[in-house]
């Protein structure tokens, strides 16, 4: 493909692959071939801005994460590009590709959002990408918004999309995907616990509902819901013309096929309830029976007398008979409508065996011999239900009312089912609509509950007042805030040194990429306890949100807590990442994520609370290196 553009002058171009490994391959790969798009004054200035740019980074650092394979790649005019590299790379890459020295970037969709480098050629290798939870069709919008890196303003005047042909590459979908250029918008907005305890102090409880009730995500929830609404009326213009047509000069239909609904339900469930305990008592006389027994079959091809030859009980009763037919079978419960009645007994030979035709020959004569006395085997009688009763007292006064005499009755009942029918419909319908309304006040009230259930808001009459620590809170934003909060409130942190604070926050920031039971590797000492401790907070906190019927907070994830104890106590960066299955982009990411935790943990802690300069102490371990570098930047 890359010769091909080459041939055409179609380069430079992206070349989107939605696999942070595929990008790598596809640039060893390459690099592997002996591919040169680059002149050799290209290769002087591409090696002198590498060096300018990477010499901030320690030598070692540098040898850690690949920087020779990285920089000869770059001087053949071939680069990679997504979020696992270092961010001082992915830099090097954009500065390099936007003064038109790099020739072919593979990258992951992180190039399409947010950054200016156009090209001549973009190239898709499928249109199917992760997104996190399955393989998917790409959008139109995410097709637009690749595509459109193509063309550079002023150098180019048109620009070039290529698809790579596969078998699920249908040319209708791709047609559809680049004509379309309306996208729907969806709001991921919901409160949450952080929230919930600022709009609570600046405004009070009354007036955050209303503001959240406006909100887009909430018109977006009506807006569904419009649609409902309009159904639930047509559906109900319907009704009316039914009850119309069902109505009878003799009485009140309505009245009438309410009591043969009524009557129809109450005959189902009594079938249901028969039709179970016939299986259970049948079941249990299954259960009773020994071998020798003689007893009557009452249904199927092998109906009459037959002889028990083994019981059968290893879980589910199953016998095993001989009938009259010389035919050897097993029994269940749904061979009888009534229970097995033992009409006879008689004696098995010690040396019997099923196998042996004469055996059953002549085990079959004795049992024929015993069908004339017991042609008439009266069943088992099954209690009767006790809805029989009320069954007669239904019929006899569905027989006493006057539209049962009328004429047209079977007529009208069938307008009256579909009106039935159709009422059912409409209510399901109304059940939704009101699902959908004032959803996102709902969320806050649910949340402000646990709030007030944990000591963070309480209850004033009407209002809602904030408590202190609900200041506390209000300082911390990430998605496991209240176990934060909770973990500072009880002082879980006071004793842990700038490394063990690292790696406890690591817990509550880290979100693996992927769903391995792997079991984490995690750092010697009391920090241990101090994660199993949080790991306990993080289920309170759960059972609280399944009570209220909140959505629940992420559970700690310990993938980093290693990493990061290990680099916050001045480990080498080979030593970090040989120990822990993360590219080097990503431990850089996590480890500002981990120090803007610690900024916000030292931010809400109080004044007198040691965890407030050891947060900061933390923060200032973590920040050195390739990392100290990226969070400048």
């Amino acid at each position: 493909m890359v010769d091909r553009l080459e041939s055409a002058q179609l380069l430079p171009a992206i070349y989107f692959i939605f696999s942070r490994a595929g990008t790598e391959d596809a640039v060893r790969l390459l690099a592997d071939s002996g591919m040169r798009l680059t002149t050799p004054e290209e290769r002087h200035r591409i090696a002198q801005v590498v060096e300018d740019r990477c010499s901030v980074i320690p030598e070692a650092d540098l040898l850690a994460v690949g920087f020779g394979e990285f920089s000869d790649s770059l001087q053949r005019g071939i680069a990679a590009h997504h979020a696992g590299m270092l961010p001082i790379f992915k830099e090097v890459v954009e500065e390099l590709f936007q003064a038109a020295l790099l020739k072919v970037v593979f990258a992951t969709e992180t190039l399409a959002l947010g950054i200016n480098m156009p090209a001549r050629t973009v190239v898709l290798e499928r249109l199917v990408k992760w997104n996190g939870q399955t393989h998917a069709d790409i959008t139109a919008g995410e097709y637009t918004q690749l595509t459109g890196r193509a063309g550079r303003r002023g150098i180019d005047v048109e620009g070039h999309a290529v698809v790579l042909w596969g078998p699920s590459v249908q040319p209708n979908h791709l047609a559809g995907l680049a004509s379309t250029r309306t996208y729907p918008l969806r709001s991921s907005f919901r409160p949450t616990y952080n929230m919930g305890v600022n709009l609570v102090h600046r405004v009070g409880r009354r007036i955050a509902r209303e503001i959240l009730e406006t909100s887009f995500a909430q018109y977006q929830s009506d807006q569904s819901v419009v649609g409902l609404a309009s159904q639930i009326k047509r559906n109900e213009h319907v009704i009316a013309g039914y009850q119309e047509s069902m109505n009878c000069h003799l009485g009140d239909f309505s009245e009438y096929a309410a009591m043969r609904t009524q009557l129809s339900t109450l005959e189902k469930s009594t079938s249901r309830e028969s039709a179970r305990l016939t299986r259970e008592h049948a079941a249990q006389s299954l259960e009773r029976l020994t071998p020798g027994d003689v007893i009557a079959v009452p249904t199927g091809r092998r109906s009459g007398l037959a002889v028990v030859l083994d019981a059968g009980l290893d879980g589910e009763p199953r016998p095993q008979v001989l009938t009259i037919d010389r035919q050897v079978r097993r029994l269940s419960a749904s061979d009888f409508t009534s229970p097995a009645v033992v009409v006879d007994r008689i004696r098995i030979p010690r040396d019997f065996h099923p196998r042996s035709a004469n055996a059953r020959k002549a085990l079959a004569a004795t049992l024929s011999e015993l069908s004339g006395r017991h042609t008439h085997v009266r069943p088992a009688r099954v209690r009767d239900s006790a809805n029989d009763v009320e069954i007669a007292r239904l019929r006899a006064r569905l027989r006493k009312h006057p539209c049962h005499g009328c004429n047209e009755r079977e007529l009208h009942a069938r307008w009256a089912e579909r009106a039935a029918k159709l009422q059912r419909e409409n209510d399901a319908l109304t059940r939704r609509v009101e699902g959908r309304t004032n959803t996102i006040a709902r969320q806050f009230d649910r949340i402000c509950a646990i709030l007030v259930e944990l000591g963070y808001l309480r209850q004033d009459g009407e209002e809602l007042q904030v408590t202190e620590d609900a200041h506390m809170l209000g300082r911390i934003y990430t998605d496991r805030a209240l176990v934060i909060a909770e973990c500072l409130r009880t002082g879980l942190w006071a004793d842990l040194t700038g490394p063990e604070l690292a790696a406890a926050l690591a817990a509550l920031v880290f979100t693996s990429r992927n769903d391995d039971e792997q079991v984490p590797r995690l750092p010697n000492g009391r920090i241990r306890d101090v994660l199993a401790e949080q790991v306990h907070i993080w289920a309170s906190i759960e059972a609280l949100e399944t009570e209220f019927k909140v959505t629940p907070t992420p559970e700690p994830d310990l993938g980093f807590c290693w990493a990061a104890f290990q680099w916050a106590s001045g480990q080498s960066l080979s030593s970090v990442l040989s120990g822990c299955d993360l590219p080097a982009g990503d431990f850089v990411r996590w480890c500002k994520q981990v120090i803007d935790a610690l900024g916000q943990v030292s931010a809400a802690a109080a004044e007198d609370d040691p965890v407030r300069q050891r947060a900061r102490a933390a923060a200032d371990l973590l920040r050195r290196g390739v990392v100290d570098y990226s969070s400048e930047v």
